[in-house]
């Protein structure tokens, strides 16, 4: 039998009072997906990644991550974030810790690490990713760009099944996004499966697996990033692609 996929989300919604932010919303996400969600802002991106990590209820529909219905009110949502990576557009690094010790935090206190075993893990990750002469540095000694590798290397630390970003390029420079970018092609070329959030285009038509266009709170249309860009069918996808291209 074939494995679950990793992510499975049917006819989710969410809502803020009156507002609707997300309805009837379906995704599927399989082990080394990468999907690129695409839309306008207030298209609910962000508000999806934040149902899939449980940081926000839902009013209706089902979240299975691993085969196991996480939406249940009863799930323990805690056991769920340890295998769910997250980077938000805001770095969210800790400033008063250094770079090191920011890796280091989650394994240690959440998964159980020895210091040892966490450093060792956190000082492979910072190598790997151009960080190791930053590992003694507070935040506030990096660049914007800096920061957010920091922070996706925090994300990776303990080993998530899952990598959720949510416009991690957004709040930096145009001469630092690229660096951002390109740690995330060396993520999809190793095989980590993600779902992110994105307003770059060139990057979701050559690295992305799927690209979702989300359009008042579902997902209106979905495909490869070849059908997507050259021939998407929905005249609303159409638009945000002519005006956004």
């Amino acid at each position: 039998m074939s494995s679950p996929p990793v992510l499975r989300i049917e006819r989710l919604r969410k809502t803020y009072g009156d507002r609707t932010v997300l309805r009837d919303l379906d995704l599927t996400v399989e082990a080394h997906d990468v999907v690129c969600l695409i839309g306008a802002s207030g298209s609910g991106k962000s508000t999806l990644l934040r149902c899939i990590d449980l940081l926000e209820p839902t009013q209706d529909g089902t979240i299975w991550f691993e085969g196991q219905d996480v939406s249940d009110p009863r799930v323990d949502a805690r056991a769920v974030r340890k295998r769910i990576g997250v980077v938000f557009q805001a770095y969210n690094l800790f400033p008063h810790l250094t770079v090191l010790d920011n890796v280091m935090l989650a394994p240690r206190k959440v998964h159980g690490l020895s210091a040892d075993q966490a450093r060792a893990r956190a000082t492979e990750l910072l190598e790997q990713f151009g960080l190791a002469d930053k590992a003694d540095a507070h935040p506030d000694r990096l660049s914007g760009g800096q920061q957010q590798r920091a922070a996706v290397v925090r994300a990776l630390a303990t080993s998530p099944s899952l990598l959720l970003l949510d416009e991690v390029t957004a709040a930096l420079d145009p001469l630092l996004v690229g660096e951002v970018l390109e740690i995330l092609r060396r993520l999809a070329e190793q095989g980590t499966t993600m779902v992110l959030a994105t307003h770059e285009m060139g990057f979701a038509r050559d690295v992305a697996t799927k690209v979702c266009f989300l359009d008042d709170g579902c997902v209106l249309e979905e495909g490869s990033p070849a059908a997507m860009f050259s021939a998407p069918r929905e005249q609303r996808t159409r638009q945000f692609l002519r005006r956004i291209l």
